[in-house]
């Protein structure tokens, strides 16, 4: 009787046993197969991004650009910075910006969460720039305070969309004239809320 182990190679054969090629050892396992495919996968779709865990707020201002999010984001980040706003996240493969707190009276940046003396005159900026159909880009803006410092909640849970007539606002509103005197907005596009 003739028994074959294909994974190493030995034949054992009426009881003596030697090590040799045969030409069982080019079969190769389909399931190693498939298990270094879906790894090979897995590997290539990382869940790794520097957007936030959260989507913007409905409340926040949407557009339509005449642009690839590529050039969008680093044009934000730009614009951004020439405002005299600390940039604290970007990322243009994700389409991303978001700024540090901003106090509009004052007009200084704060890193921290706790280093904001005023509470109602800070803000802060994040920009999601998403592909609309290809060419184009939706920038969702959206400008946000936070009226009490609570180190028990989430920064997430105290933010507020700021209103139409704060300090904030004005500034967002700016940048986004910019960005649409910049790249433009196309004839086709829907209307912001």
């Amino acid at each position: 009787m003739r028994l074959r182990i294909v994974d190493c190679g030995l034949r054992i054969d009426n009881g003596r046993s030697s090590r040799g090629w045969t030409p069982t050892s080019l079969i190769r396992n389909p399931q190693s197969a498939i298990r270094n495919w879906f790894c090979c996968f897995l590997a290539a779709c990382t869940p790794v991004t520097t957007r936030p865990d959260f989507l913007p707020d409905p409340q926040a201002s949407r557009l339509v650009l005449d642009a690839p999010p590529a050039r969008v984001t680093p044009e934000i980040a730009v614009l951004v910075a020439a405002e005299s706003l600390q940039v604290e996240r970007v990322s243009v493969r994700d389409g991303y910006v978001e700024t540090a707190w901003y106090d509009t009276r004052s007009r200084r940046s704060f890193r921290g969460a706790g280093d904001v003396p005023d509470l109602a005159a800070t803000v802060k900026i994040r920009c999601w720039a998403d592909p609309y159909v290809p060419g184009q880009t939706q920038l969702t803006v959206e400008t946000v305070s936070r009226p009490l410092y609570d180190p028990s909640r989430t920064e997430r849970d105290l933010e507020v969309v700021v209103p139409k007539t704060h300090a904030g606002r004005a500034l967002a509103d700016s940048l986004v004239a910019a960005l649409k005197k910049r790249f433009g907005i196309p004839n086709s596009a829907p209307s912001a809320p």
